[in-house]
Formats: C-alpha cells, sequence, structure tokens
C-alpha cells in the first residue's frame, strides 16, 4: 500500500518545523512509520542547493530563474531519491515546504507566470501533488517578531528569503490563500497565531478527517 504524503506551508515564523515534530510523534505513537523531510533539501544534493539558495554560500547575487531552477532541481532530487521510494514503501512522508512555496515565492511574491511554474513544477515532482497540505495563517508582523525572538542573543541569523521587505511577504501570504482556494480539496488552512497547543490539534484534526 502506497504511503501519505503531507506538506505544510505558511510565512516565515509560522511554526512548521515545531509542528512537523510533534505530528510526527503522533503519527509514530500509532505505529505509522513516518519520514521528515525539507525544501530545499533532504538530500545531499538537496543541502547544497540550500546553502546557495538561503545562505548565500557562493556569495554572488541569484537570477529569479536561477533561483526557481535551483529549487525545482533539489525538488527533483528529493522525489526521485527519497519521497517517492517511501512512499512505495508504505511510508508516510512528511515535508516542510514544497511545491506551493515555489507558487507563493517565486510565482505570486516575485511575479513569475503561475502557467509556467506549474508546468516546471509538475515536471519537477513527477506529477506526485501532496495528499494534503497544511497551511499554517500567520499574519506578517508576528511572523517578524517570531523571527526577531528566535535570532535574538545571536542565535543564528536571518536567511535570504527572511531579509526580503514586508512588501514580498505579503504577496507570499496572499499567495498562500489563493493557492488554497485553488485547490480547496488538498489545502487545510490553520491559523498560526493560536498556541503550539491548539495548532497541533487543528493539524491533527485535519490528519484524522482527510488521511485516517
Amino acid at each position: 500500500m502506497s504511503g501519505k504524503f503531507i506538506t505544510f506551508e505558511g510565512p516565515e515564523g509560522s511554526g512548521k518545523s515545531t509542528q512537523i515534530k510533534l505530528l510526527s510523534e503522533k503519527l509514530a505513537d500509532r505505529g505509522i512509520k513516518v519520514l521528515c523531510t525539507r525544501e530545499p533539501g533532504g538530500t545531499a544534493t538537496g543541502e547544497a542547493i540550500r546553502n546557495i539558495l538561503q545562505h548565500d554560500a557562493v556569495d554572488e547575487p541569484l537570477s529569479e530563474r536561477a533561483e526557481l531552477l535551483l529549487f525545482t532541481a533539489s525538488r527533483a532530487q528529493l522525489m526521485d531519491r527519497v519521497i517517492l521510494p517511501a512512499l512505495d514503501q508504505g511510508e508516510w512522508v512528511v515535508c516542510d515546504r514544497f511545491i506551493d512555496s515555489t507558487m507563493a515565492y517565486q510565482g505570486f511574491a516575485r511575479g513569475m507566470d503561475i502557467d509556467t511554474l506549474d508546468r516546471i513544477n509538475d515536471f519537477a515532482n513527477n506529477s506526485r501533488k501532496p495528499d494534503l497540505t497544511l497551511l499554517l495563517d500567520l499574519d506578517i508582523e508576528q511572523g517578524f517578531q517570531r523571527l526577531e525572538e528566535r535570532y535574538s542573543g545571536g542565535k543564528g541569523s536571518a536567511d535570504r528569503f527572511e531579509r526580503e521587505g514586508r512588501d514580498f511577504h505579503l504577496r507570499v501570504r496572499e499567495g498562500y490563500r489563493k493557492l488554497a482556494e485553488r485547490e480547496p480539496e488538498r489545502f487545510c488552512i490553520i491559523d498560526a497565531e493560536q498556541s503550539i497547543e491548539e495548532v497541533a490539534v487543528n493539524v491533527w484534526s485535519s490528519i484524522k478527517e482527510v488521511l485516517l
């Protein structure tokens, strides 16, 4: 039996990593084998690309098309080497960001053609979309406040996307909402302004309703 494919999406600071950890633990408690991964990344190739995209590893400005193709190259490697084999083995895969991040960030925020991105995404993911996408929706200002708290006291620093202006991130959030309207059968929108515990309850309710 093929496994289930779940993705988490949302603006910066929406708490995806925390909720992925909590969900994976809950699924494991039910005897479900879970693989957690992320985009970009999840493979040696993907992690090298992540360092370029997120952390300016080559110290060179990226063109928008190069940025897009690096994301999708990482995705293709992750799909072929990790996600699809795991699903074929009956594992559940939980991924931190996927095709909808490309649509929100490169499409709606950067202004790239949506139809073109649909075709590129479809090629990169081998036409396999998530079974469920959990969109953690969060006010942009609250997201930036969380980032400031995260990096206070010298605990890391903002990445290349976190350093984008407020207008960029407003377009990202609005883009996510439009994507959810476009595919309501795949998306569940969850208010990420709630407490960690409340968000986790809503995440689990969505999982039970759609996949269990």
